[in-house]
């Protein structure tokens, strides 16, 4: 029975030309319902010495069909990697295929560069989160509860206690409350405003600067101020301060440059002035000061804020703050 069993198999055997027909006679003659497992579940029907006789010979034969069937595997499988190796070749004297090249965007190279000029000049960087606390984004400002200038924000409030920021003003707080001065650093990040049209966005960027030490005055924030639009618009470029008003800063003031499109003649774009609004600045209001536990007779400070949109569109002739965000390749590639 063992025999015409082994000669039953190699003749299945011969006839399997791929692997899946290799495991269908694995299954036929070794599953748990095969010929060979079915012979020795039989056993149970014989005497003892009859047992280990026939036992012995249909273990034999079950690893010899074991070993035939791992060996022709192997030699199907080395067949069907040569076929594909054959059929998937690579012709290495094709020529290859370029990828296009990103670049910055256009927010980030300007974002950059006024990032580069304040290093320069000795300011380093401070980050903060984007979700902020009510204190830190306005009580700590010196925008208390209910206070009208609060009404200057449109804030995403995630709670009662909890917004987005609507500026990066409060990681000068931050800043302040881990550090004594003297302290010179600038914030950018992303804010967050209900607002859309032509000129906002809900999402937009700032770059938000603080200097503290014994004996700032207005003279050292107009220096300072003067020499960053220097550098990003042109040395030739005209700057005025105009009174302001902030709560965190007293005196305050809007910083604006002279018209880069029209040189001061008035067009549609100043409309008619001659002047365009670039950031907001002032001295530290003393009650801030009081909020994160500095000396107002020992030190002063100022501080200064802009949109980082706010200057793209101007050093790029751009009329719609919406193209930033629109992730159209046609705009992107002009940059």
């Amino acid at each position: 029975m063992s025999e015409d069993l082994k000669q039953t198999f190699l003749t299945d055997l011969e006839k399997v030309k791929n692997l899946t027909d290799l495991s269908g006679l694995k299954v036929k003659y070794l599953g748990r319902k095969g010929l060979v497992t079915s012979e020795l579940k039989a056993l149970s029907s014989l005497s003892s010495e009859e047992k280990r006789a026939r036992g012995k010979t249909i273990n034999d034969l079950k690893t010899f069909m074991e070993t035939c069937l791992d060996s022709h595997e192997s030699g199907l499988k080395k067949e069907d990697l040569r076929q594909k190796l054959l059929s998937e070749s690579i012709d290495v004297t094709l020529p290859g295929k370029t990828l296009p090249f990103g670049s910055e965007h256009p927010l980030n190279t300007v974002l950059s560069e006024i990032t580069d000029i304040f290093v320069n000049m000795g300011f380093s960087i401070e980050e903060g989160p984007e979700v902020e606390l009510d204190y830190y984004n306005f009580e700590a400002l010196n925008f208390p509860k209910n206070h009208p200038a609060r009404d200057m924000q449109d804030t995403f409030f995630v709670s009662d206690e909890v917004v987005l920021r609507t500026h990066t003003s409060p990681v000068q707080i931050r800043g302040m409350e881990k550090s004594r001065p003297p302290i010179r650093f600038i914030a950018p990040g992303k804010v967050y405003r209900c607002d859309a049209d032509m000129t906002h966005t809900p999402l937009f960027h700032q770059v938000e600067g603080l200097m503290v030490d014994r004996h700032i005055n207005f003279s050292n924030l107009k220096g300072v101020l003067e020499a960053f639009l220097h550098r990003m618009f042109g040395k030739d470029t005209q700057i005025r301060f105009r009174p302001s008003f902030f709560p965190f800063t007293e005196p305050s003031a809007e910083v604006d440059i002279g018209c880069i499109f029209c040189k001061g003649s008035g067009c549609r774009v100043c409309k008619g002035s001659g002047w365009l609004e670039i950031l907001g600045a002032g001295m530290v209001n003393p009650r801030v000061f009081d909020n994160v536990g500095y000396d107002t007779e020992e030190y002063s400070g100022f501080a200064f804020g802009m949109g980082v949109e706010r200057i793209a569109m101007l050093k790029y002739s751009i009329d719609d703050i919406r193209l930033f965000f629109e992730n159209d390749v046609r705009f992107l590639r002009q940059f």
